[in-house]
């Protein structure tokens, strides 16, 4: 990220220059470490730790959070030179509002000092853990749950060195937090996985049984200490560009080169599972419940469902963000008939919520203008994300015997986007775990959207046995692919019937 960094850099000595209302509610070091969080991405800073920040203000409390980069260095040394501080700008076609956050009690990098990330999740005064890793860092299959063990998990596994993997990490922790003694904590999923809760919970009991050198009763051990309370959050947050730094610049007079910037909308639904306590979250406007699930499947459907839909749609139609994606002609009415058709009808949502209501407050903050969230950004990973956000969509709606038109769409439309390359001919990228599997199988069907339907749907890794095997399914696919691969997005959705 090419920024020119003026003389003075946002750190503690630079708050009292700051607006008033710019200020953080907490001071970095004025409040010991009671969370780890492992993923120092955009959304992280702009979404838990606001809200982290915000309980800890209103409720006190030891929880200040020790944020673990996985691999770049880049923003581990951004933050430690601003004294752990960081800005989130809330971005409206009104304006923006721009604040600093000082939830961050330190950051680590997990790829140089693994070992210091192990000593942290064994430190009694941890007792939450949080993640957003994205859906491939938990290495499971998006389809039956299993671990996809590669040779840096099954090096995890065997031990014997240190961890890499985020499975490897979450396992050294809590073997080390057992011998420790150090008491119960709670790992929480922030990502988007359908019931993240149980699958970060299937991961880690995977992994406890398939490790080499774990101590003895360490599976009881995690039986009894650790828990694992879904989740849904919530908040559109494109990745920060220099525009990011210099609009941080402008509202706060210093330089921020960790700074964020969202939309000014976010939720957050937390199971209330939590052995050794935690941030007084619902003082900073969380939900609270037993149950995460119809809330994750509300948000995943209709708001990240609909998103990959966009992006697929606008990146094909040349459309560089998902605002301008949505000014492309009789695209919005579309999506209106995926989420009254298809959605609406494959759930039971959370009890005083009308899908079709969400869905148009999802459609509004899609089109913001201040939001340059990127097509492609959003359709990076389609092999991870489909399943929960349009798959899992079509199961449901067969199995109670109706169609899946619109969302068949969708998945051709994903289709459509892995041959790589757009309307108009220009490239487009295939980035995901999954892309050379996914590029065999094209080149291995047959060049017709019939043979690429038959060749992608028996990637059992990505598409469930139940849409592979559904015959109506497939030749909605295989039609939807066939417009699109004759007609371009904008004629198709003009046709669409």
């Amino acid at each position: 990220m090419a920024v020119t960094v003026g003389a003075s850099r946002l750190g503690l000595g630079a708050l009292r220059r700051l607006p008033a209302e710019a200020r953080p509610l907490v001071r970095p070091g004025a409040v010991a470490a009671g969370v780890v969080h492992l993923g120092l991405g955009a959304f992280h800073r702009a979404h838990q730790a606001v809200y982290t920040e915000a309980a800890i203000g209103a409720a006190g409390g030891d929880w200040g959070i020790i944020a673990v980069a996985p691999r770049s260095t880049t923003l581990v040394e951004a933050l430690t030179a601003q004294d752990n501080l960081f800005s989130v700008s809330a971005l409206s076609a009104a304006g923006s509002a721009t604040r600093v956050v000082g939830a961050f009690s330190g950051v680590r990098h997990a790829a140089s000092d693994p070992d210091a990330v192990v000593a942290l999740l064994a430190d009694p005064a941890v007792r939450v853990v949080t993640l957003t890793v994205t859906e491939k860092a938990y290495q499971l299959d998006p389809v039956t749950g299993q671990l996809c063990l590669d040779a840096a998990l099954a090096a995890d596994l065997a031990g014997g060195r240190p961890p890499t993997t985020v499975p490897g990490l979450l396992l050294r922790g809590l073997a080390a937090r057992a011998a420790a003694d150090a008491g119960p904590v709670a790992l929480v999923s922030c990502d988007n996985l359908p019931a993240n809760g149980r699958r970060l919970r299937g991961m880690l009991d995977q992994a406890v049984v398939r490790a080499d050198r774990v101590p003895a009763g360490l599976v009881d051990w995690v039986a009894g200490n650790v828990t694992c309370p879904g989740s849904m959050v919530d908040r559109i947050v494109p990745a920060s560009t220099p525009e990011t730094i210099e609009m941080a610049r402008r509202a706060l007079g210093v330089t921020d080169l960790a700074a964020v910037a969202a939309e000014p909308y976010a939720q957050w639904v937390i199971e209330d599972d939590f052995p050794a306590g935690r941030p007084g979250w619902e003082h900073a406007g969380a939900v609270l419940t037993d149950d995460a699930g119809p809330w994750e499947r509300l948000k995943l459907r209709t708001l990240n469902g609909v998103h990959s839909a966009v992006a697929y749609l606008g990146a094909l139609a040349g459309h560089e963000t998902v605002a301008d994606a949505l000014e492309i002609p009789h695209l919005a009415d579309v999506l209106r008939r995926l989420i009254a058709e298809d959605i609406a009808a494959s759930f039971t949502p959370p009890d005083g919520v009308r899908v079709v209501d969400y869905g148009e407050q999802v459609l509004a903050r899609f089109g913001n203008p201040a939001i340059r969230y990127r097509t492609l950004q959003v359709a990076t990973d389609g092999s991870q994300k489909l399943p929960q956000r349009v798959l899992h969509t079509i199961v449901d709606l067969r199995a109670a015997g109706r169609s899946a038109r619109w969302a068949a769409l969708v998945v051709a439309a994903w289709l459509r986007f892995t041959l790589g390359y757009a309307d108009d001919g220009r490239p487009l990228p295939l980035q995901d775990p999954l892309a050379g599997p996914i590029r065999a199988a094209l080149d291995a069907g047959t060049q017709s959207p019939a043979g690429a339907v038959d060749a992608v749907f028996a990637l059992r890794e990505i598409v469930p046995v139940e849409v592979a095997q559904d015959d109506e399914v497939r030749a909605e696919v295989t039609g939807w692919l066939t417009a699109l691969e004759r007609h371009g997005v904008e004629a198709t959705l003009a046709g669409a019937r």
